[in-house]
């Protein structure tokens, strides 16, 4: 096991509860407020750390109580937050999420810091890279800081894991050096322009993105489970039902549990499966990190689902 090395957002996530969420030019009751920890980036350090992992954050947050909170928060959770600056500029970035009775939400983000993070700070953290065992990032900081990290450890063979979330087209060459597309339905009709709506589309979505040279692509399908295209056929990896709180950072546990599991050596379909598990509980309590399983929690679904 290496150091897992994510670089890429961190948020104060400010969650309200309803029946329903508004149509526009409505307004409806909530019922409940909570400011939980969250950004893409840190919910997909904290849910790999709390799975095993050694995980080390790259980012940026306000100089402001939020920022010392996830700062705190990160370290809490086991992650190391050295990289992590606190820029003066900019305050720390916010999520605004709405989650309705059956666990869908609606999410409004304003970056803040994030949208600061830099090349600069990339070069900073290059000799940290160039000795993980995994780089993960996602598209909630600058694009291209983004590409420019994913070059940095693909030229020393760091394996990449790309999880192009929120979706935005980019070309093919951006996909260069990467290991490891993570997608959900809408990043990869974003990235293939195939309307992805069933496992048939997603499959063929997925094997288009193969096709540019990304060794390993993932289709997460929600309460469907997984597409897996690597080697071989392509193989889809149901998940189990649960009862659905709330869907927020499902996806970023999904890649927790990947990284931390690909991390301890395992197989690729395992590795998958068991991210499939790690993403089904984080659905079954509210709130962003709040809602990461632990390793014993994880391990023992797991196990338990393949009984």
């Amino acid at each position: 096991m290496g150091d897992v090395v994510v670089l890429g957002s961190l948020n104060m996530d400010l969650i309200v509860r309803t029946e329903r969420i508004p149509r526009p030019g409505e307004t409806v009751h909530g019922h409940g407020f909570d400011m939980v920890p969250g950004g893409k980036g840190a919910n997909q350090a904290a849910a790999a750390a709390r799975l095993g992992a050694h995980v080390t954050m790259l980012g940026r947050v306000g100089h402001d109580r939020f920022g010392q909170a996830l700062l705190d928060n990160m370290l809490m959770q086991g992650v190391e937050a050295g990289h992590i600056v606190q820029d003066r500029r900019e305050p720390t970035g916010i999520a605004l999420i709405q989650v309705q009775e059956d666990g869908e939400n609606s999410i409004v983000v304003a970056p803040g810091a994030n949208a600061r993070v830099s090349q600069a700070d990339v070069e900073q953290a290059t000799p940290l890279i160039w000795g993980a065992s995994f780089l993960v990032c996602q598209f909630e900081i600058p694009l291209d800081v983004v590409r420019h990290g994913i070059q940095v450890a693909a030229s020393k063979g760091v394996p990449v894991v790309l999880n192009p979330a929120p979706a935005y087209p980019v070309d093919t060459e951006f996909l260069e050096g990467v290991y490891c597309l993570v997608v959900n339905e809408t990043e990869a009709t974003s990235l293939s322009e195939i309307n992805v709506i069933d496992l048939d589309s997603a499959r063929t979505a997925a094997i288009e993105l193969q096709a540019v040279g990304v060794p390993v692509v993932i289709v997460t399908l929600g309460e469907q489970g997984a597409l897996l295209v690597g080697e071989g056929k392509p193989l889809h990896i149901p998940a189990r039902r649960v009862h659905a709180v709330d869907t927020t950072a499902a996806g970023d546990a999904f890649i927790g549990g990947l990284v931390a599991s690909l991390d301890r050596g395992m197989d690729l379909v395992d590795a998958v499966d068991y991210a499939t598990c790690a993403g089904t509980l984080a659905t079954t309590i509210l709130g962003a990190q709040t809602s990461l399983p632990d390793k014993a929690a994880v391990d023992a679904f797991y196990r338990e689902a393949r009984t």
